[in-house]
């Protein structure tokens, strides 16, 4: 026996017509598909129960078909792919117990989309299937496709943040440089703004760079939440970084200005001879503000004090042989002679061991972590 059968996944034939499923015999499943088309005629199960009906007349008449032929239309649930494929199955054992035939049974399965398609296994578990027909409306197929296709599109937060803002500025262009002839304003310069507009925002999108900002914004908002205080040592630091460019720079001219052939080695000790004190000051002021943190947020580790020692160490080293190597008698330079320039570097090395010796020391001795003290009961 043949057993054309058709599928409502999500029942729209018993929720709409109110009919008890399964419909069995032609006549059955041909008054269901008035009863809905009279319901709903938009409806695209309705061409699958005609098609069904279809399908069984073609093969009544067809006469390479000896095997008794029935059609009969199963649904599903609108609750979900579970419970309506659950639905299907217990419809179809319903159908085969009402055959009353001693033919092996095998199923024409008229289907009206990939949805449908997926109860398939359930048939298949309950009996062979011959072949699949998916019914689509010829002339709205494409117009269907198209619509969905828009619909996901417009759904989607991220593709609609890629097509549609840059089409949204094209668009506006001439709106734009209409709007700009009123004030006397060439339309090149407007074109220009859009354009480099469109570009940024393609080479934003492009790169992936709308994580790395989002990120950093995440981050600034939470510095700002919490009252972290490198919040202004950070602000301070830079300032003072901004000052020490500037002091170096202005320093190096006045080199220039004075040395009758300034190599580039003087150049350089001139500049890092002039933006040294302020670097040096803009290290301390972050490390400190950072140490300040750790310290509130019950994180600090006596080994974090080192890093202000040897900001001060490094520049105090950085100070001395740049001084060095300037010229005596220029204004704002700090000449050191060589004994000076040992004493410098001496001084420099001795404060940045005696800070790690004596933090090092009172780690070891006055824990400050829960897992420091762990560690040294354990000792």
């Amino acid at each position: 026996m043949l057993l054309v059968l058709c599928v409502d996944l999500d029942d729209d034939l018993g929720r709409k017509t109110g009919l008890d499923t399964p419909a069995v015999g032609r006549d059955a499943v041909e008054s269901a598909a008035v009863d809905l088309a009279t319901a709903d005629p938009e409806d695209s199960d309705v061409n699958v129960l005609f098609q069904g009906i279809h399908e069984h007349d073609d093969l009544e008449v067809d006469p390479d078909v000896t095997e008794e032929v029935t059609v009969a239309a199963v649904t599903g649930a609108q609750a979900g792919d579970v419970k309506a494929n659950r639905a299907i199955g217990e419809e179809i054992d319903r159908v085969l117990a009402g055959l009353s035939t001693g033919e092996n049974v095998s199923a024409i399965v008229i289907t009206d989309g990939a949805q449908d398609e997926s109860v398939l296994p359930i048939v298949r578990s309950r009996v062979p299937i011959d072949s699949v027909r998916r019914v689509i409306v010829r002339q709205a197929q494409d117009l269907e496709s198209m619509y969905y296709t828009m619909k996901q599109v417009l759904a989607d937060p991220e593709t609609r943040g890629t097509i549609l803002v840059p089409l949204g500025i094209l668009l506006l262009i001439y709106p734009f440089v209409t709007i700009a002839s009123f004030f006397d304003v060439p339309g090149a310069v407007v074109l220009g703004v859009i354009s480099a507009l469109l570009g940024l925002y393609t080479l934003f999108r492009g790169l992936g760079l709308e994580d790395a900002v989002d990120d950093t914004a995440a981050r600034i908002r939470d510095v700002l939440y919490e009252g972290r205080v490198t919040l202004i040592t950070y602000v301070a630091a830079a300032a003072l970084l901004v000052v020490g460019g500037f002091r170096g720079y202005a320093l190096s001219e006045t080199v220039r200005a004075s040395v009758l052939d300034p190599t580039a080695p003087i150049v350089l000790a001139a500049l890092v001879h002039g933006a040294v004190q302020w670097f040096a000051a803009a290290g301390v002021t972050s490390s400190l503000g950072q140490v300040t943190d750790e310290y509130l947020a019950d994180r600090f580790k006596w080994r974090y004090l080192n890093a202000p020692f040897y900001v001060m160490a490094i520049a105090m080293v950085l100070y001395v042989v740049s001084g060095f190597f300037l010229p005596r008698g220029i204004d704002g330079v700090q000449w050191f002679s060589l004994t000076e320039l040992a004493i410098g570097l001496t001084a420099g090395t001795l404060l940045g061991v005696f800070s790690t010796l004596v933090f090092a020391i009172a780690e070891s001795r006055y824990p400050t972590s829960p897992e420091t003290d762990t560690d040294a009961a354990r000792g």
